[in-house]
């Protein structure tokens, strides 16, 4: 059996130039970057005045079993252009925390993917590189503006803002900085995170525009004075800067499946530890140029989903017509107790107990107003058995579930899907709207969070971090909607805890402002914003064969 990389080298591009004309797209918008891939101008493309549909891909909590989001949302895009629905992708670049790390790539598998695969998987147009230069020129910038005297009264014991790196790198989580002597500036600890955690890339996945853009770089806070006044980028003179070096990176990226549907990628933040969905402008571009859009949020629909309704929708203004929960057989057996080494036997009665899942993620989404349609995404070990039960499952709680074999056949494997939800979406049956309302208190929205969606007892903190939220709430931000960031294994706070558990307790570590990105971050649990590499990291496996081709890549 061909790899997902050999796979995608064998594929048959097109030039990019005839992708953005099927898009849609005049020539004069398109900057290539090379023959498959291309920088899209928004502002050189005529306004339209047309508004598509769009559909998400979600899923339930992933298993080392694998569920397959990307590749389920290129192959019901290309399903759904098979149909004759003019349909678009838009989904996030990955990390190269996760490729070299034990994810892998993002730019799904099989034969449906998105290519050139390397490319996207490796730099592709240099984005997360400009992400991380700009967030780091705001970190030395803080550093040199205490070294030349510090106009602004930082108190260094209150400087909230670290630096950045895109690789998986778990001893820089915690630093002590500036050692070595006076011409290295006053020493204090600081630590990195992981790029995509970066405010910075919420800041390029949230804004509408350059002018936007540099407007909440601006906002970001950075730190305190000694007398508790927030210090922001704008004050330290950074956000032009800033803006400077992301002029190209906001700009959206334009790629193809492997059946030629054009694909916009843009931005990549993480759903555990950030809002986990692509661009504003990639998805807006999409709906003014295709009748439906496919886009995904990251991880399970308790993290990705929710974000991407309460976070994305409600500043963009999106209205989501359809949510696709994708499954696996092999999944719900995880989630249903079996051990990874013996999915490959049929087990209806654990897949019935792993469904638990499932209809948690059915029952949430459906909280938004969104109709639902469930995807199977098939294995080969997989058995008509065990897909009946999950149709039933799926029938019993309200909606349909359909089979799906994109990855061995590409959209034409995906047809049943793609009908099932243009059906839904010519209905005109969705009340989208946010889990709670703006003027919820901060620690109220984070409860409102845990107890309906992460369906626990309530949510808990400790003295200092409902004072840092009553702090924020008198100084305006109040009205903010919250990000949670905790393990995307589990409802729970306990990544071992699979399945669908209640009663549990979600307990609040801290919290961080990101003013500039429009939301306050939640950290539960022991989840990391800097995640380390495994015993056995991917990287081991990756390299050059005597052609030069790359080896290892998934």
């Amino acid at each position: 059996m061909l790899s997902d990389i050999e796979i995608a080298r064998a594929a048959t591009l097109k030039p990019i130039a005839e992708i953005a004309a099927i898009a849609g797209i005049p020539a004069e918008a398109v900057e290539p970057y090379g023959k498959a891939k291309a920088k899209i101008d928004p502002a050189a493309i005529p306004a339209s005045g047309h508004n598509g549909k769009l559909i998400l891909v979600t899923a339930i909590s992933p298993t080392p079993a694998g569920e397959g989001k990307t590749t389920t949302s290129v192959g019901l895009a290309d399903a759904m252009n098979r149909i004759g629905r003019r349909t678009m992708l838009a989904l996030r670049e990955p990390s190269l925390g996760p490729c070299f790390g034990t994810k892998g790539g993002a730019t799904g598998g099989g034969h449906a993917q998105v290519v050139p695969m390397e490319d996207i998987n490796l730099h592709f147009t240099g984005d997360f590189h400009a992400i991380t230069a700009a967030h780091n020129l705001l970190s030395a910038m803080i550093d040199n503006h205490i070294h030349w005297g510090n106009a602004l009264d930082i108190d260094v014991r209150r400087i909230t803002w670290r630096r950045v790196l895109d690789i998986n790198d778990r001893a820089l989580r915690d630093i002590v900085q500036s050692i070595g002597g006076v011409a290295n500036g006053y020493p204090r600890e600081s630590g990195f995170d992981i790029t995509v955690a970066s405010e910075v890339m919420a800041i390029l996945c949230l804004a509408s525009d350059l002018d936007d853009l540099q407007a909440r770089l601006g906002r970001i806070v950075v730190g305190y004075t000694r007398d508790r006044q927030p210090v922001t980028a704008h004050d330290l003179k950074a956000d032009g800067a800033m803006a400077v070096l992301l002029k190209e990176a906001i700009k959206p990226n334009l790629v193809q499946s492997m059946d030629g549907t054009p694909a916009l990628i843009h931005g990549g933040p993480f759903a555990n530890i950030a809002h986990g969905c692509n661009s504003v402008i990639a998805t807006r571009l999409g709906l003014t140029l295709a009748d439906f859009v496919v886009t995904e949020a990251g991880f399970g629909a308790d993290l990705g989903a929710e974000k991407f309704f309460d976070i994305k929708c409600r500043q963009a203004g999106l209205s989501p017509a359809v949510a696709v929960i994708v499954a696996t057989v092999r999944a719900l057996k995880m989630h249903g107790g079996v051990a990874k080494t013996d999915l490959a036997r049929e087990d209806v009665a654990a897949l019935e107990r792993g469904a638990v899942n499932l209809v948690r993620h059915i029952e949430n989404v459906r909280q938004f107003g969104v109709p639902v349609v469930v995807a199977i995404n098939h294995f080969a070990t997989d058995t008509d058995a065990e897909h009946a039960k999950i149709r039933e499952i799926a029938v019993a709680h309200g909606c349909e579930a359909h089979l799906c074999k994109h990855w061995a056949e590409g959209g034409a494997g995906a047809v049943d899907l793609a009908e099932a939800v243009v059906a839904l979406a010519d209905r005109d049956g969705a009340q989208f709207a946010p889990l709670y309302d703006d003027n919820l208190s901060l620690f109220d929205k984070i409860n409102t969070v845990a107890t309906r969606i992460y369906r626990a007892e309530e949510a808990v903190a400790e003295p200092s971090v409902h004072a840092q939220l009553a702090r924020w709430e008198a100084a305006g931000y109040g009205n903010l909607p919250v990000c949670m960031a905790k393990t995307q294994y589990s409802f729970s706070t306990d990544p071992a805890s699979m399945g669908a558990p209640t009663g549990h307790v979600v307990k609040v570590r801290e919290v961080r402002l990101s003013a500039g990105a429009g939301f306050v971050v939640a950290v539960c649990g022991e989840i990391m914003t800097m995640p380390g590499l495994p015993r056995v990291p991917a990287a081991e496996h990756i390299g050059l064969n005597a052609a030069g081709d790359i080896l290892g890549l998934s």
